[in-house]
């Protein structure tokens, strides 16, 4: 018979825009001796967009796994971001240069002053041009109200995503997704979601305002996506052109209930081509749950 065992569950807000809003992620420590069935019942209970858990590792500084609601997922940007910020805050960690095992790997993580970055691989790129009338259907969007000239596209730095240019902060708002036809999307081009965005954003200095959209996943819209930001920090450097190495994204504005955060991505540029990818921000504690499982 299994044992109950009665876990806590730190919430993390991760990608805080100036201690505020962010992404609230799970992080459960000391997790070697939760099944595969418990960190999923665990995820789903807490409700949350994704729960990590933390793990020893023989091949890293520690080992997390991601859950959502409904699935196990290979990466989280902000549920990273949110356990290496806690971590840290914790003591555990106390140098710049750590590390996370994955399911599909090692993945680099830095520590720098109060924020986490996390490594992503780099970019790979599919065109959507052929998909791009059902892609606006789902959206409820039209032809004019795309940036002119930019494609959409799959990104990948670790997980897929369909990269959306539209025109204005305005047309940004007042998407109204079909999430029935978006999660069928999805599951054709096995996609964590829809990162949609524009290149004006609430403050002058940033780069992107943003909205993410993952019902495959059981996420209708999430407040911050490090995942995303990355293949949108590549996009925006390789296809819109933008000659820069740091990015400012900025996400949750558009939400019903909206929670803005910032997400930082560093790249790493090499004869104009990518050759690294780090995503981060802040993250900050703010609640604790029990569960009994």
């Amino acid at each position: 018979m299994e044992v109950s065992h009665n876990i806590e569950i730190q919430i993390i807000n991760a990608f805080v825009d100036n201690n505020k809003g962010g992404n609230p992620a799970g992080v459960v420590l000391n997790a070697d001796h939760l099944s595969h069935e418990q960190k999923l019942t665990i995820a789903k209970n807490i409700g949350l967009s994704e729960t990590a858990f933390v793990s020893n590792s023989q091949i890293a500084d520690f080992k997390l796994e991601f859950f959502t609601p409904t699935r196990q997922i290979a990466h989280c940007g902000h549920a990273t971001i949110a356990t290496f910020s806690y971590l840290a805050q914790l003591g555990k960690i106390t140098k710049i240069n750590s590390s996370k095992e994955t399911i599909d790997g090692v993945r680099a993580i830095l520590l720098q002053d109060d924020m986490a970055f996390m490594q992503q691989n780099v970019p790979r790129y599919t065109d959507l041009h052929q998909k791009k009338d059902i892609i606006l259907t789902s959206l409820g969007l039209h032809e004019n109200d795309l940036l002119p000239n930019t494609p959409i596209s799959i990104v990948n730095t670790g997980n897929s995503f369909a990269i959306i240019p539209v025109a204005s902060p305005e047309i940004l708002k007042n998407i109204n997704p079909d999430f029935n036809l978006i999660t069928q999307l999805s599951e054709e081009f096995d996609l964590i979601g829809y990162y949609v965005f524009c290149l004006q954003a609430n403050s002058a200095d940033r780069d992107a305002s943003t909205r993410m959209f993952a019902p495959r996943y059981g996420i209708q819209e999430e407040s911050g996506t490090g995942m995303a930001a990355g293949p949108l920090a590549c996009y925006l450097h390789d296809i819109i052109k933008l000659t820069k190495n740091r990015f400012l994204i900025e996400q949750g504005w558009f939400m019903k209930q909206p929670s803005p955060s910032l997400i930082i991505v560093d790249l790493q540029v090499n004869n104009d081509i990518i050759t690294k990818v780090m995503a981060g921000g802040k993250g900050i504690p703010t609640d604790s749950i029990s569960v009994q499982v």
